[in-house]
């Protein structure tokens, strides 16, 4: 019983494990700032377009049965400022891990191979110099 302790302890004490949770709860938070902006700002602005008081867009189907039209693109709304936020922060993240990095200097190019033409030339210069 000791030793799965110790191993249960190294797990959950594992730097990706409390990342991990330190992000769900995180999330968990942001989750609960974006429903609120939705749900206390967007949706009554769609309700007020869309005409209902409580249900915004909807479409009635039999009886009490409607579809929440107005509640989905409320979804839709969430789910985009989400993708919106995560996109910045690993632009961000992107960023800051590069910043550290000195960039690597561009070695200088090889100059070109000469032309076979300027070579024979050359050799032949230098064999009438030397004669």
């Amino acid at each position: 019983m000791k030793k799965f302790m110790e191993e249960f302890k190294a797990f959950a004490l594992r730097g990706n494990v409390v990342d991990l949770a330190i992000g769900v709860l995180i999330g968990g938070a942001f989750g609960a700032l974006v429903g609120a902006l939705t749900d206390d700002f967007i949706t009554p602005i769609l309700n007020c377009i869309g005409g209902g008081a409580d249900l915004g867009w909807s479409i009635h189907l039999v009886g009490d049965q409607y579809l929440l039209v107005g509640h989905f693109v409320s979804a839709i709304i969430n789910f985009i400022i989400y993708a919106f936020v995560i996109f910045m922060i690993m632009k961000s993240m992107n960023k800051l891990a590069t910043l550290g990095k000195k960039e690597e200097e561009a070695a200088p190019e090889p100059e070109p191979a000469p032309d076979p033409n300027v070579v024979l030339l050359t050799e032949i210069r230098d064999l009438l110099k030397n004669k």
